[in-house]
């Protein structure tokens, strides 16, 4: 058992806490019972597991490599306000992209909740991909990971230039349709949906950029009825992606 947060397993573990870290070995560090499990059923790779003391595991992980450590060590790596006492370090991959139902771009979006649970809903929705654009939050963020639920591992997440996407969708025949609240924008329910629509969000405070925003083919908004100014991206998101699949 491991009891210094001085070991060099944990400080390697805990480089994991920062992008550099995590794209230098690519691997990443997933907490938690599900998102292991969601992992080890999508057949992704998973070096080694870091469990707690003595908490019990179920006979599966058992087959995999296992370090136990302190409470204290499982702290030290543990970015939750209530650890499981149990993690995974786990190799990056990219599951490839099939271009035959509607797929999510998303454009300098910061907030990681937000991005996670915008993946999730993708994943949900029964879309092909997700597209990351430059400035959007680190696909490895624990707080995206936690958000998405284990969908991380079931649809494919690809960070991208997202001019350079935007033509190769253009390419295999993808409707553009941008998200955006500007007096010329229409509502996106009065409008019939493609087979295939690229459909895009924007950073929560200044929305998708203007050079991004020229390539669409329609600009679309969500009507608001009461008072309040705006929705939050997430869940403009999945107002869009569901009405896309209807």
């Amino acid at each position: 058992m491991i009891t210094s947060i001085q070991n060099a397993r944990v400080r390697k573990w805990r480089k994991l806490h920062t992008r550099k870290g995590r794209r230098q070995t690519q691997t990443f560090l997933v907490e938690g019972f599900h998102l292991i499990e969601e992992a080890w059923k999508s057949n992704w790779i998973i070096d080694q597991l870091i469990v707690q003391g003595t908490v019990q595991i179920p006979n599966w992980m058992r087959k995999l490599p296992i370090v136990r450590v302190s409470s204290q060590v499982f702290h030290a790596i543990s970015q939750t306000e209530a650890p499981q006492g149990i993690a995974a370090v786990i190799q990056m991959k990219t599951l490839p992209f099939y271009p035959t139902n509607h797929t999510l771009l998303l454009d300098a979006i910061q907030d990681p909740g937000n991005v996670g649970t915008m993946i999730r809903t993708a994943d949900a929705a029964g879309f092909s991909a997700v597209f990351l654009g430059k400035g959007t939050v680190d696909l490895y963020n624990d707080k995206v990971i936690r958000a998405t639920q284990g969908s991380l591992f079931h649809i494919p997440i690809i960070q991208s230039d997202l001019m350079d996407t935007l033509t190769m969708l253009k390419d295999k025949n993808y409707s553009i349709w941008a998200a955006d609240v500007g007096e010329t924008s229409s509502f996106y329910h009065q409008l019939k949906a493609p087979q295939k629509v690229a459909l895009m969000l924007g950073n929560e405070g200044s929305g998708i950029d203007t050079d991004l925003i020229q390539e669409a083919h329609k600009i679309v908004k969500i009507p608001i009825y009461g008072e309040a100014e705006s929705l939050n991206v997430s869940i403009a998101a999945g107002i869009l992606m569901y009405y896309l699949q209807m």
